[in-house]
């Protein structure tokens, strides 16, 4: 994190740039990580209580919808090298401060909510594993609740001693999450060379609540694209990559391609090794989903007593990463006057924004617990659908962007442009599927309009302050270096 006083953030001429340390793999690493991680954990339970054995359908449509939209964010990327993202495309493109900083917020409350995921995610497993071994919890739902908010606090704990993202670290955790994902795909293919997994379910398609097969998968393709996200993160570490204009759309794309190819075989496996009925009732074990498959499908091996912790760790892996995003967003917007000024104050001695972090591990407690008392919601179902909701506005927010940044040629001619009218049908595609008509509980909107809501207060605060008692306007000074 920058601790310069805010003059420096007015003239980033003065500020030492970032040293470019990320070639071709570790970039294609750092992508494939951040793609993979919480999001098969949580949402292939829910997926299957959809759409019955075709399950992999629904991850290759968000896939597509994802690339079209990574597309867009390729071409952005490469004509504005900058780090601010999201944020940055918007204000060039629109110019108004106020949707910049909604973009922005939306960005940090989809880290959050993500995070949240990650916690119950994370609570499931570790219960599941210390079961596994011999220790009974015998907790309940109160029981995870409560140690996914421990572990928010955690989190926070660990951010405020100032810990930053290391790329080389992040090497680690991709490893250990393919890992995990490989485990539970050679358990799917030993049960089916074994004569138990049946390979014909993968195109049985069965839905509970009797959809056709369009709004089934359209549906679940709303849930699956949680899975999805987190490489438009990658667009954060433009200004740390070498030749970013080269080696960026190759390895992004790339990235997709490895994370669906995983999410697929994923699918395959859950169901060949679970029976029909199994499969119907799989919703209901949100994030220990793929623990099952692992449990039965190689029952005379000790694999489901260590997969759990290295979903533990590939999980946490993933809320960390989110959560350091988050915090770092409100701290850059805090120095830019357009949140409150105390959100972003640093610790003397450790250089972290304490402010930032405590606002926002206090807000994902909230919605744990909050989502934890709504009986009839899935805790995991709600938080992943509220993330993928926020996204999906942000992303279909860039890819207009991008149509109307292509009048913009004084960047040259060097960049990466996305296909003819491609920018356009991934933002019609996002569009839909925000819409309630692809199923999405009511609490996913309330999570999310909450949200933005106390964004939209704190702006309103900021404003007041900036103009009553600084006599000055409240907008975005230096959007190029939200994140410094």
């Amino acid at each position: 994190m920058s601790t310069h006083e805010t003059a420096a953030v007015e003239t980033p001429g003065s500020e030492p740039t970032l040293k470019r340390v990320m070639g071709p793999k570790l970039l294609l690493l750092f992508i494939v990580g951040d793609i993979l991680g919480a999001g098969v954990y949580a949402v292939t339970g829910q997926m299957a209580g959809i759409v019955g054995g075709v399950v992999w359908l629904p991850f290759l449509v968000a896939f597509v919808v994802a690339t079209l939209t990574a597309l867009s964010y390729l071409e952005l990327v490469t004509k504005y090298p900058q780090a601010a993202g999201a944020a940055l495309y918007t204000h060039k493109a629109f110019g108004i401060h106020f949707v910049t900083f909604l973009v922005a917020f939306a960005v940090i409350c989809s880290g959050i909510t993500s995070t949240s995921t990650s916690a119950n995610v994370l609570a499931q497993n570790l219960l599941a594993g210390l079961d596994g071994i011999g220790l009974e919890t015998g907790l309940s739902t109160t029981g995870t609740t409560i140690i996914a908010m421990l572990f928010m606090g955690l989190l926070a704990a660990i951010n405020l001693r100032g810990v930053g993202e290391s790329v080389k670290f992040n090497v680690v955790l991709t490893l250990v999450e393919m890992t995990a994902l490989a485990i539970v795909i050679g358990v799917g293919f030993y049960a089916m060379a074994q004569g138990e997994g049946d390979i014909s379910q993968i195109t049985t398609f069965e839905s509970p609540e009797d959809k056709g097969l369009f709004l089934a998968v359209t549906a679940a393709t709303s849930v699956a694209f949680f899975a999805m996200v987190g490489f438009e993160d990658s667009v954060n570490m433009v200004e740390e990559t070498k030749e970013p204009e080269r080696i960026f759309p190759k390895m992004m794309l790339t990235g997709l391609g490895i994370a669906v190819i995983f999410y697929m075989l994923v699918a395959i496996a859950v169901v060949t090794v679970l029976t029909p009925d199994e499969l119907a009732v799989i919703n209901e074990s949100e994030g220990r989903a793929l623990l099952e498959v692992v449990g039965k499908g190689a029952p005379d091996f000790p694999i489901d007593k260590v997969f759990p912790f290295l979903a533990v760790f590939a999980v946490a892996n993933t809320a960390l990463i989110n959560m350091l995003m988050a915090s770092r967003l409100v701290y850059g917007m805090a120095r830019q006057d357009v949140l409150p000024r105390s959100l972003g104050k640093v610790s003397p001695n450790r250089r972290s924004p304490y402010v930032g972090i405590i606002f926002t591990t206090l807000i994902a407690v909230a919605l744990i617990w909050y989502v934890a008392t709504q009986s009839d919601s899935s805790i995991v179902g709600a938080l992943s659908g509220t993330t993928s909701l926020l996204l999906l506005g942000v992303f279909t927010i860039v890819n207009v962007a991008c149509l109307i940044l292509r009048r913009d040629d004084k960047q040259g001619t060097g960049f990466f442009r996305s296909p003819g009218v491609t920018p356009a049908v991934a933002a019609v595609l996002c569009a839909f599927l925000i819409g309630p008509w692809v199923d999405r509980d009511v609490l996913q909107y309330q999570i999310a309009l909450v949200l933005l809501l106390i964004g939209v207060a704190l702006w309103l605060l900021t404003w007041f302050v900036n103009r009553g008692v600084r006599a000055k306007r409240t907008g975005f000074r230096d959007i190029e270096h939200l994140e410094d």
